[in-house]
């Protein structure tokens, strides 16, 4: 089977087996963070100033910033669903080489650093609260054992799924209305170049960086349950 194929059959998988699984809602939000942190590193990084982050039971998000170039406004909006997607092909990647415990602390920081810095709303702060306490436990409870690991892959999916997913509702919303495709109707605000495109592209990104992180998921497998060998 082709790895495209079966990254496509994982990622429906997926969205079926995780609808059933209980607390997935609570974890979805963490590629929402991610995604908003992209937009905010990149404001900074083009010296802009981001004024806060909010993030919201559904899932979604709103980053607000300001920049002196208005061209700057093309990467900003480009980067959330990119950072997003590379965001879950590195967790993978980590799993990959066995070091689920440094991905449960990466996502343990990137939490603590956007609680402190940016977020501010009731619902995303009590939910990066929550989320600290729970990978903190997972950390030093599991990090090291079987417990950390499957807590670490569930993450993984979670976010996984939702790097795919929001750019594929991304082409709905361009298709029914354009001027509410989120980032792809900024871009086509800023250039000739339409949502749908733009919402097309977030999809195919975060499809090859789905299928690089499954390929790296099944290496790593292969890895852990080779056979093993003795030392001569």
């Amino acid at each position: 089977m082709g790895k495209w194929m079966l990254t496509i059959l994982i990622l429906i998988g997926l969205a079926l087996l995780t609808h059933y699984l209980p607390f997935s809602d609570f974890f979805r939000n963490l590629d929402t963070m991610i995604h908003e942190s992209g937009h905010a590193l990149t404001t900074l990084l083009l010296q802009g100033s981001v004024m806060e982050i909010e993030l919201y039971v559904d899932h979604s998000g709103v980053t607000r910033s300001a920049v002196s170039q208005p061209w700057a406004i093309i990467p900003i909006a480009l980067s959330g669903y990119m950072m997003a997607s590379l965001f879950a092909w590195l967790l993978f990647a980590l799993y990959a080489k066995g070091k689920h415990r440094a991905g449960l602390i990466l996502m343990a920081s990137l939490a603590a650093l956007v609680l402190l810095l940016f977020v501010r709303n009731e619902f995303g702060v009590l939910w990066l609260i929550g989320f600290l306490i729970f990978t903190i436990l997972a950390i030093v409870f599991g990090g090291k054992n079987v417990v950390g690991k499957w807590v670490f892959l569930i993450v993984a999916f979670l976010t996984l799924e939702e790097s795919v997913f929001g750019p594929f509702s991304l082409v709905y919303y361009a298709l029914s209305r354009p001027g509410g495709a989120g980032d792809a109707t900024i871009l086509s605000n800023e250039t000739p170049i339409p949502a749908l495109i733009w919402a097309i592209w977030f999809t195919l990104f975060s499809l090859w960086c789905a299928k690089q992180a499954i390929t790296a998921f099944l290496g790593g497998k292969r890895r852990t349950e080779g056979p093993l060998r003795s030392r001569g």
